[in-house]
């Protein structure tokens, strides 16, 4: 499996018992949804490696407690300590309305009630305090913020993302 056909999970945290149970903090709004999972993939030395679950459950909100299979001592579990885990992109839950995963709108163009189409966006950096679409209008990168206040429809048909960018916000790029 390649890590472009997955999405990222969560990390395996720390050590849980002496049996090589280990706590994986979930990044995720709804942990439920992973809880009975059967397999995860490790990346483990830039590869991602299939790891089998024995049991699990949900531990303090965000953390699922997980016994691999082939885990069974602190030793093996401390090897996997720091590991991001992975699931296939597959078992995402399907998002509806104006909800969205950012690698699902790349590539999709981008729209303003006022002016029109504006451009395609490549990519998404969500490093600052305020997630921003990466746009680009031919030789021109525009850095659009993604606010719920601005957004209109996620079209997802049409491939397109409409927005109610206030006056002025494009006019700097173009």
């Amino acid at each position: 499996m390649r890590k472009d056909e997955c999405f990222y999970l969560g990390k395996i945290a720390k050590k849980f018992s002496f049996k090589g149970e280990v706590l994986v903090y979930l990044d995720t709004d709804e942990p439920e949804l992973y809880e009975d999972m059967e397999s995860v993939f490790v990346e483990f030395n830039k590869n991602l490696v299939p790891f089998f679950i024995e049991s699990s459950s949900l531990h303090k909100n965000d953390f699922l407690r997980v016994q691999f299979e082939d885990v069974d001592s602190e030793e093996e579990a401390d090897s996997i300590l720091g590991c991001a885990v992975y699931l296939p992109l597959n078992m995402l839950p399907k998002l509806e309305g104006n909800r969205f995963y950012f690698h699902e709108v790349i590539g999709f163009e981008i729209e303003d009630k006022r002016l029109g189409v504006f451009g395609k966006i490549v990519s998404i950096n969500d490093t600052t305090a305020q997630p921003l679409f990466e746009v680009v209008n031919g030789e021109v990168e525009i850095l659009v913020p993604m606010i719920d206040q601005f957004l209109v429809k996620i079209d997802r048909e049409n491939k397109k993302v409409i927005m109610d960018l206030p006056e002025g916000l494009l006019e700097i790029y173009l």
